[in-house]
Formats: structure tokens, sequence, C-alpha cells
């Protein structure tokens, strides 16, 4: 299902149990970070704080603190159920019948049929406000850790466009409070926001931004999403709501802004305007630090007239954005595995934020394949961060850290299955020599061959006869033991 409005989905998170209002008047600066911390690794509930002082709006966080939450966000109950949809699409055979062709053309309407459309009003316009009345203390922005150089937006739907194709993106970066009327935007440089910002600062021009919060769950999703370069977030967020993106045309910038968000800043950033971002509490447990970043000046903030501030606060995991990074593991597994056939399962684990991490199992075929996956792997998107990459068999379940761990000890010989590559990494990564560039280890804990080099016979694992396990089973009560 789609859902039509933040304000919606609270009222169905309220309706599943998954919701704490909380009416105690409270502060932005540390005392919601501390209270969302608390309740986050509680797996609590998403918090809405209805007097959040200097600030009139609501304020609704740990919105996707679990898996259940975060399938109801996408409009689902079980996050393999978009996996599953897309691989059904990915592996389409030759019709058979009249019948075939129908459930074929069916299932690929439900990919390309929901472009975002463009309206004429949204309710994000309801209130204008333009000038000097354009400020940002409107907002309820928080200060998450102690040492954050100032108040953030750390939830965002960033919005721009190649000054080259005209392609849109919409990434989530974080942005620092400088002034009632300006941000600091951190976008990474591996990322399509800095790629489109180069572009206009390299020919001069002034850079239109737009930045949307809150509005359909979804929305608040895409932006975090690993698509393919040139694929339109959009398009793909109509494809998980079943629903056309509504789009209206921003007050200020010649931009497109999502009709149903709760709030949208515009403004603009000129190409040699920058100003000093951080340092921030960030995902890896550690403060990144402060660094040069680009200025954005604001020139309208419009939004409904009863908003939701949405926003999220980050740290050592786990947090929510573990469920929505959790999420994109299961969503876009079946479009690794049409590059990786061999790949069985992936683990990207929560300990890991994301990219310390990698456990991967392969149904192994020939030698040396799992230092092939590891390669793979980092010259895959965003995986190529991935700083230690573990393969095992495919028998092994890749969910069950304890397992993994039980394989790397017994079927690692260090000189022999380890691989130290150098590369870009993740620019969050405090332990690398170099900003962005470093070096990633990769573990062989597969089952060795001859034909890899091993000289002896590799020992049978202990397992139980199947007819065993089953006559156990099925006695299993008669002993005296519960399930």
């Amino acid at each position: 299902m789609a859902y039509d409005s933040l304000t919606e989905f609270v009222k169905a998170l309220e309706r599943a149990g998954e919701l704490k209002r909380i009416k105690t008047t409270v502060s932005p600066d540390l005392e919601i970070a501390e209270i969302t911390d608390r309740v986050s690794k509680a797996e609590g509930p998403a918090l809405l704080f209805e007097n959040v002082e200097g600030s009139e709006m609501p304020l609704l966080i740990n919105t996707y603190g679990s898996h259940r939450r975060m399938a109801m966000a996408l409009g689902v109950d079980d996050l393999e159920q978009v996996a599953s949809e897309i691989e059904s699409m990915i592996k389409l055979d030759a019709p058979d019948s009249l019948l075939d062709k129908v459930k074929i053309l069916r299932m690929l309407s439900q990919l390309a049929n929901f472009p975002p459309k463009t309206v004429k009003k949204g309710a994000c316009q309801e209130v204008v406000l333009t000038d000097e009345d354009a400020s940002l203390d409107v907002l309820p922005l928080i200060k998450c850790w102690p040492l954050d150089a100032d108040r953030y937006i750390t939830l965002p739907q960033v919005f721009t466009h190649s000054l080259k194709t005209g392609q849109r993106n919409v990434g989530t970066y974080r942005l620092q409070r400088l002034n009632p009327r300006a941000l600091a935007m951190h976008w990474q440089i591996h990322h399509d926001g800095a790629a489109h910002h180069r572009e206009y600062r390299q020919a001069l021009q002034q850079m239109p931004v737009a930045i949307a919060i809150g509005g359909d769950p979804i929305m608040s999703y895409i932006g975090t999403a690993p698509l393919p370069s040139g694929i339109d977030e959009l398009l793909f967020a109509g494809f998980l709501r079943k629903s056309n993106v509504e789009m209206v045309p921003a007050k200020t910038i010649d931009m497109l802004v999502p009709a149903d968000a709760d709030i949208v800043i515009e403004g603009y950033i000129e190409p040699d305007e920058t100003c000093i971002e951080g340092p921030f509490g960030d995902h890896t447990g550690f403060y990144s630090l402060a660094d040069e970043y680009p200025l954005m000046r604001i020139t309208a903030i419009t939004h409904r007239k009863n908003p939701i501030y949405q926003t999220i606060i980050v740290g050592k995991p786990p947090m929510e954005d573990c469920y929505m990074g959790k999420a994109t593991e299961r969503i876009f597994m079946p479009l690794i595995k049409t590059q990786l056939p061999e790949l069985v399962d992936m683990n990207l684990p929560l300990f890991g934020v994301f990219h310390n991490f990698a456990l991967i199992s392969i149904d192994k075929r020939y030698p040396f394949q799992a230092k092939k996956m590891m390669h793979s792997f980092w010259g895959l998107g965003q995986l190529m961060f991935s700083k230690i990459i573990i393969v095992v068999d495919k028998e092994v379940n890749v969910q069950n850290v304890e397992e993994v761990l039980f394989y790397v000890g017994s079927n690692v010989d260090p000189k022999r299955d380890v691989t130290i590559v150098e590369g870009p990494v993740d620019v969050l990564d405090h332990a690398s020599p170099l900003m962005g560039a470093g070096s990633k280890m990769g573990i062989d804990a597969t089952t060795k061959w001859a034909e890899e080099g091993y000289q002896r016979e590799w020992p049978e694992e202990i397992r139980m006869s199947d007819d065993v396990i089953a006559l156990v089973d099925e006695k299993w009560k008669k002993y005296g033991f519960e399930k």
C-alpha cells in the first residue's frame, strides 16, 4: 500500500502498537537524542515528540527502528516480499501461452508504469515562507551528540539535477545548520549529489537544491537506496508504493518537489562558496571530523498546515538506520545475483555499520572462486567500501554470525586464505591512512580443494544422520521436552 502522508503512516504505526506519543516538553539539544538512543537499543517503538522546545511542530523519530516498521513503511508484511517480486521479474522465462504473456506484461508494468507525475498543487505548499520568514528556526532541528558542531537535518531527501543530462538524483546527506538561512551540505565525493555539484562548479553556475522532509515513508528510504547511476529514484519509489509519486513545481527554484512532503526547503549553492562542516557523531560510532563542504543558501521553506518533522539519530548500532540498511540488503540481493549468480546469501551485520563487514555464502564450483567473489564485491557499487569480506560455503547460514566465525576459525589458514587489497574506502572510515583510501581484507573460509594447493585430505564434517534427526524430531515431546 502507499501512504498519502506521513500523518497517515503515524496513524498506522499507532494502530499496530508501534508508536509512543511523548507529551512532556523536551529539548532538541541532546535530550531527544538520549531518549531515542535508549529506546533504539531496547528495540522500542517509534517516538512522536509532541512538544519540542522552540517549535510548534511535532517530531517523529525511530520511525524505521525495527524490521516490522521498516516493512510497514514499504507497504509489505516482510522485506523478502519485495526481493521476491524483483527476483520474479529478473527470472522471466519465454512465455509458453497467452496467459504467461499476460503475467509477464503485468509484472513489467509494475516496474515501468509508475513514473513521477507532475501536478499543479501539493500539500507541501499549504504554507509558503520566503525572504526573512524562510528561517530554519521554525523547524525542531536536533543536536544529536555533545561534540556536534550544531543542530542537523539528518533524514532529508536532497533533490539535485545533473547540469549536463538533467538526470535527477535523490540522496540522503546530513545538513548542518549554519544560521537560520544557511546549511552545510555534507555529500561524500562518491555520491551523485557531489558529482552534480562538480558539474555546476566547473561551469561556474549556481546550483539549485531542494530538500524534502517527511511525506510517504518510502520517500525517506529511497534516498539511501544504492540505485545505479541514471536510474530515477522516483521511478523506484513508484514501483515500491505501486502508485505514481506526485511532484509539484518549487516556488523559488526551477525544480520539482514531492507534493505530499511535510516540509520542503528550497535554495541554491554558489559554485565557489564553501564552509566548514562538522564534527558530527556518525553511524560509525565515532565523530566524523570537520571538513570543507558546499554552503546552501535558503530561498524558501514550504510545509503542510500541520506538518510532522521526521528525523533520525545515528551512532553505535543498533540504531534506526541499521534497519534501513537491512532493507537495502534484502531488496537489492536479487539484483546482485544477476551479476554474481553463485551468491547464495549475504549479511551486512549491524555491528559492521554496513561497510566494515560483509558476510557472503557462495555455491562454490571452481578453485579460488571465493577470491573471485571478494574482488567482484569490491567492484560493485557501494559494496566497494566493504572493509572485511568473509566468504563461506553455501551450507553456512551467514545470518548467524557465530556460525560464520566458527568456519573462519576452522577453515582459514591466515597466510593462504587472507587477501589484502588497496583501494577506495568509506570517507567516514577513520582507521584508513588517507581519507577515502586504504586497505581492505578478504577471508576465504570455504572448504579448500586440492586444486587450491591443499595437500592433505579435507576432513569430513560431523553431521547427524537424517533418519536419526527425523526420529528424534518425532519423539521430542515424548522425551519430556517442549518445542
